[in-house]
């Protein structure tokens, strides 16, 4: 069992950066996911890490200027989001299963997930 908590999510402009967290308590030797939903949109995968760090996958909409971290000392995955545009405004939800995947059903464990809001 895990349980998952996300922090960071605000009210930016665009162009400017946040560093979304999930803390991870329970067993944590998993991969971990960075997912979203727009309102109205279905869920959409961002970022996904595997369990050393060493291998990490992105959406192409992210790629550049979102990057996965993780200190598994710390039990926390981050996400660093740079240069957020309007269209990145959504519920970002973090997730752990046991592979690295971009697809939602490959996660076990999901958080509450935190809200970021981008104005032009």
């Amino acid at each position: 069992q895990v349980q998952l908590v996300e922090s960071g999510g605000g009210l930016v402009q665009a162009g400017a950066s946040l560093r979304l967290s999930c803390a991870a308590a329970g067993r944590t030797q998993y991969a971990m996911g960075w997912f979203r939903r727009a309102p109205g949109k279905e869920r959409e995968f961002v970022a996904s890490i595997n369990w050393s760090g060493a291998a990490t996958y992105y959406a192409d909409s992210v790629k550049g200027r979102f990057t996965i971290s993780r200190d598994n000392a710390k039990n926390t995955v981050y996400l660093q989001m740079n240069s957020l545009k309007r269209e990145d405004t959504a519920v970002y939800f973090c997730a752990a299963g046991p592979t690295l995947a971009g697809r939602g059903y490959a996660y076990d464990y999901w958080g509450q997930g935190t809200q970021v809001t981008v104005s032009s």
